[in-house]
C-alpha cells in the first residue's frame, strides 16, 4: 500500500472520513463520539501505519480543509457526504475545522484549501489569496468567494409556475422566520410570479388560521421544509382536504416516511452540491481561478397541486 490516507482508515475502521478527521485532530470542539468509536480509528490508523500530514507537511500535499460552525453533523450530513465522496475520488484527505477559534487563518492554512459551510470567509484569510470556496450563498462576502449552491431561486420558480398553470392566483407562503441566504433564494424565485404570496412565519398556526386563510380566498399553500411538518398538522386539524380544497407545495421534500400523496416540490442536490465544491476547490488549488457554480433541483410533481375548487373565487375579498 502507498501513503495511507484517511479515507482509507475510514473504510477499514467503517466509519467517515469526517469522524477520521475529528478523531486525528484530537477532537479539540468537543464533538459527541463513542470511546469505542474513538479507540477504533486510533487502533486503525496505527495499524495501517499512518503518517500524520500536518507533521512536517510540505505544501501541495493533498489535503483540504472543511470550515464549519457547528460541531454536529446532522444538519448537514449529505453535503457532507459528497465532499467525503468526491475527496476520496480525488485521492484527497480532509481534516475538519469546527468553531470559531482565534486564529482561523491560521488553522485552515494548515491545508492546501479549505471549504466553508455556513459561516462566511474570514476576511483576512481572504486578503492572503488562500484557496478557498463556500458551499452555499453568504451574501457578506461581496461575491468573492468562489461557491456552489443549489439554485434554490430558478427551482421555486418552477414551483410557482406549476401552480400559475393550474389556475391560482392567490398563494399564500409560509416560511421560517430564521433569514437565511437559501431562504431569500426561494423567497425571491416565489416573488416572480404573479399573483398574490402572503409571506407569514407560521406564527399562530393552526386550524384556525388556515380556515380564516381559505375564507380570504387562499387556493395554494407554499411552504419551507423547516415549516412543512406544523402547516400538515394545521391543515389536518382545519380538516382541509389536499388537493381538493387547497393545493399544497413544498420548496424542498417533506421528511422522510410523511404520510398521504408525494407532496409536490423539488429535490435539493446536497450530496451533489458536496462532490462539486470539491471539484471546484480543486480547480481552485491548481489555477488560482474559481467561479460561482449553481445545481440545479429536480422538479418533484407529485400529487398535491389541483386547480382551484369552484367556489374559491366566491370565498376571495372583492
Amino acid at each position: 500500500m502507498g501513503r495511507v490516507r484517511q479515507a482509507d482508515i475510514a473504510r477499514v475502521a467503517g466509519v467517515s472520513q469526517a469522524t477520521v478527521s475529528v478523531v486525528l485532530g484530537g477532537n479539540r470542539t468537543g464533538v459527541r463520539l463513542a470511546e469505542s468509536t474513538r479507540l477504533r480509528v486510533l487502533e486503525t490508523a496505527r495499524r495501517l501505519g499512518y503518517a500524520d500530514p500536518l507533521v512536517k507537511r510540505p505544501a501541495g500535499h493533498d489535503l483540504f480543509g472543511i470550515c464549519t460552525a457547528s460541531p454536529a453533523f446532522e444538519g448537514h450530513q449529505p453535503v457532507l457526504a459528497g465532499v467525503e465522496a468526491e475527496a476520496a475520488a480525488l485521492g484527497k484527505d480532509l481534516i475538519m475545522f469546527t468553531g470559531t477559534g482565534p486564529a482561523p487563518s491560521r488553522r485552515t492554512r494548515l491545508a492546501d484549501g479549505c471549504l466553508f459551510l455556513g459561516d462566511p470567509v474570514p476576511g483576512e484569510l481572504l486578503a492572503t489569496g488562500f484557496p478557498v470556496v463556500h458551499i452555499g450563498h453568504h451574501p457578506d462576502d461581496g461575491g468573492r468567494v468562489p461557491r456552489v449552491d443549489a439554485d434554490y431561486a430558478s427551482a421555486a420558480a418552477e414551483v410557482f409556475a406549476r401552480l400559475a398553470r393550474a389556475g391560482h392566483r392567490r398563494v399564500r407562503y409560509l416560511r421560517a422566520p430564521d433569514d437565511t441566504a437559501a431562504a431569500r433564494e426561494r423567497e425571491r424565485g416565489i416573488r416572480t410570479g404573479t399573483g398574490t404570496v402572503v409571506r407569514t412565519d407560521g406564527t399562530g398556526l393552526d386550524a384556525a388560521a388556515i380556515r380564516g386563510w381559505l375564507a380570504d380566498g387562499m387556493t395554494a399553500l407554499v411552504v419551507e421544509e423547516a415549516v412543512f411538518t406544523a402547516a400538515r398538522q394545521a391543515l389536518a386539524a382545519a380538516e382541509v382536504r389536499v388537493p381538493g380544497d387547497v393545493s399544497l407545495a413544498v420548496l424542498g421534500r417533506p421528511p422522510d416516511g410523511t404520510p398521504g400523496p408525494e407532496v409536490s416540490g423539488f429535490e435539493v442536490p446536497r450530496r451533489a452540491v458536496g462532490r462539486e465544491a470539491v471539484r471546484l476547490l480543486a480547480s481552485v488549488v491548481a489555477t488560482g481561478a474559481g467561479e460561482h457554480r449553481l445545481l440545479t433541483c429536480l422538479p418533484v410533481p407529485g400529487e398535491t397541486i389541483a386547480p382551484p375548487r369552484q367556489d374559491a373565487g366566491e370565498r376571495a375579498p372583492s
